[in-house]
């Protein structure tokens, strides 16, 4: 008798892949619905934590960049200035976080059937979307607490959350093939998600930045995206750094580009990887 392989393999015209992926769409939410459960099944507050830790942030980076390194609030309370820059910078962390590691995650599923791999790390983003939401909505109550009513531009969160979404997928795709290849990835990231809290405008407004040096801090994708948020929801207190939208936009781009473009070659060999 003859022992055979099978080998599967992903479609390897682009226009078949897609079609696989929008026929496969259901796994979206299998994986995403699976997830959730996860992430808050076994914790003693639940759902809670999604509230409790960015509220918790907020007051820590209230009472260290204000009353400690007195910095100016712009004109309105300083936890809603830190709240407007936790928002996208939370998701953000988490959506990276969650797609980097996905694969290895998910590392026995992908030696046993063939079904896009794109889906996973795609689908670990939208988990993020559930805490973004119930972030937001904590936000609201504390804008209402201290009766702040956001403008009309409060629609123009929308677009700055699509960035951040897009920067985070194009970034996690990228690393995620790396992780299922690399293994010590997974403890580069935690080290970027930190790095990056630092050198992001979350505790403090980027109005303090130098004008000479703002353009080079605007390299920082995230920035656009923060300043985005702050100028959608706090309104005329916080004059946008058009710059830094521009360089978020073209990161955003590329980063998507980029990052789709090094997943498709990897992925034929994440299962000899994992």
């Amino acid at each position: 008798m003859h022992e055979y392989d099978l080998e599967i393999n992903p479609a390897k015209r682009n226009i078949n892949y897609w079609r696989d992926v929008w026929k496969f769409r259901e796994l979206f939410y299998f994986f995403a619905w699976r997830d959730l459960l996860v992430r808050y099944k076994q914790t003693f507050i639940g759902v809670a934590w999604s509230v409790l830790r960015p509220f918790l942030t907020m007051v820590v980076f209230t009472g260290i960049f204000h009353y400690v390194a007195k910095l100016p609030d712009t004109g309105v309370p300083y936890i809603l200035l830190v709240g407007a820059a936790m928002l996208p910078w939370q998701f953000f962390a988490n959506a990276f976080t969650d797609a980097s590691n996905s694969l290895v995650s998910n590392s026995s599923m992908l030696t046993k059937v063939y079904f896009p791999r794109i889906i996973i790390p795609i689908s670990s983003v939208m988990v993020s979307v559930v805490d973004f939401l119930i972030s937001l909505g904590l936000l609201f109550l504390i804008m209402v607490f201290y009766q702040f009513v956001p403008g009309i531009k409060i629609i123009s969160i929308v677009f700055f959350f699509l960035l951040g979404l897009i920067i985070a997928l194009g970034a996690g795709l990228y690393v995620s093939a790396l992780n299922a290849k690399y293994r010590d990835f997974k403890f580069v990231v935690p080290f970027i998600v930190q790095f990056g809290l630092f050198i992001s405008p979350v505790g403090f407004s980027s109005n303090v930045i130098p004008q000479e040096w703002k353009l080079f801090y605007s390299l920082n994708p995230m920035v656009g995206v923060i300043d985005g948020f702050r100028w959608a929801i706090l309104g005329e207190q916080n004059i946008i750094y058009m710059p830094a939208i521009i360089i978020s936009v073209c990161a955003a781009a590329l980063l998507l580009i980029w990052g789709i473009i090094f997943f498709r070659r990897t992925e034929r060999k994440f299962a000899d990887f994992i």
